[in-house]
């Protein structure tokens, strides 16, 4: 406990001043931009899902220069390869051999915009990358930049020259959200105020390098009780029981202690309560039990609840 509590004692006015700035430029969102900072602190990389324009590559931009990490933007279409993002060997000529030229991809902080609209084998070379940390081209591997995060944006299932991504690539994001449309109050600044792009531009890092794997070393050591680990295992034996959708695997498991550990940390606590595992459950979970995004208009604005916020009301908490 006293490394944890050090530890956030270091970063906690960093998180605070951080997610403030952040919720001046991604504005009326203050849960998906807490959720998105502990997604990146736990480790884990980001799926952004919703209608064109409604700030996800906002989010993803102003997160990269708040944390102070090397940022690449990569426009996934329908024709492009895998070399297009992980790099190729080129012939040179004055040395007689072949020479590996990185892509997009080494960076600290890769967005992925729009990554369904690219073709499923040029999605699935992002596996290794996500999982391992790791390139491999021609028999050699190159490991990427530490921390690597990608963050990814994908439109609708309803739009056109779309592909769904697979359940194997899905499983890689620690976490999945949706920005949603800004209350009438939020709406009326974006129209009154500055535009966000050159808001973005005034932003400083807060973070570095190093201040973020400090933070991630922190999270992996707040501590979790046994009466929580109870209550995370009733949570996923309730999606192993039903018929409706497969379960959580193991490893959708580890991510959702350690979603819940990060948004703990990012709270202020140094224990993981149930309220964090609730915080986040729906993210890391949806996605992972073939919960697919279908935008308000398509069900004429009719709320229904998601496959976790079910499993949420009728698993209780006991302590």
């Amino acid at each position: 406990m006293t490394t944890v509590t050090t530890d956030y004692a270091a970063n906690q006015q960093k998180i605070t001043q951080l997610m403030r700035q952040l919720n001046q430029i991604v504005l009326d969102k203050p849960q998906v931009v807490k959720l998105a900072l502990s997604g990146i602190l736990a480790g884990g990389h980001l799926l952004l899902q919703d209608l064109p324009g409604m700030g996800k590559t906002t989010l993803a931009q102003g997160l990269a220069q708040l944390l102070g990490l090397s940022f690449s933007r990569v426009q996934f279409t329908n024709d492009m390869l895998p070399a297009d993002i992980l790099g190729m060997s080129i012939y040179d000529q004055s040395k007689l051999k072949f020479e590996f030229r990185p892509g997009p991809i080494f960076t600290q902080l890769l967005l992925a915009d729009e990554i369904n609209r690219s073709s499923p084998k040029t999605q699935s070379a992002l596996l290794e990358a996500m999982e391992e940390r790791q390139v491999t081209q021609n028999g050699q591997t190159y490991r990427l930049p530490q921390p690597f995060f990608v963050i990814a944006t994908q439109n609708p299932l309803q739009q056109a020259g779309v592909y769904p991504l697979p359940e194997s690539q899905l499983d890689r994001f620690l976490l999945c959200l949706s920005l949603g449309y800004p209350s009438p109050a939020a709406e009326r600044e974006l129209l009154k105020g500055q535009d966000r792009r050159e808001l973005l531009k005034g932003l400083d890092a807060i973070f570095d390098t190093e201040a973020v794997l400090l933070a991630q070393q922190g999270v992996k050591q707040v501590y979790v009780a046994d009466v929580v680990l109870d209550y995370i295992q009733r949570l996923v034996a309730k999606t192993r029981a039903s018929q409706e959708y497969h379960g959580l695997s193991p490893r959708g498991v580890l991510s959702l202690q350690r979603a819940a550990q990060a948004h703990a940390y990012v709270s202020g606590h140094m224990e993981m309560t149930p309220e964090d595992v609730q915080a986040v459950f729906a993210a890391v979970t949806d996605h992972r039990l073939g919960q697919r995004f279908v935008p308000a208009h398509v069900t004429g604005g009719l709320m229904t609840k998601t496959i976790a916020q079910r499993i949420l009301a009728e698993v209780p908490v006991v302590i």
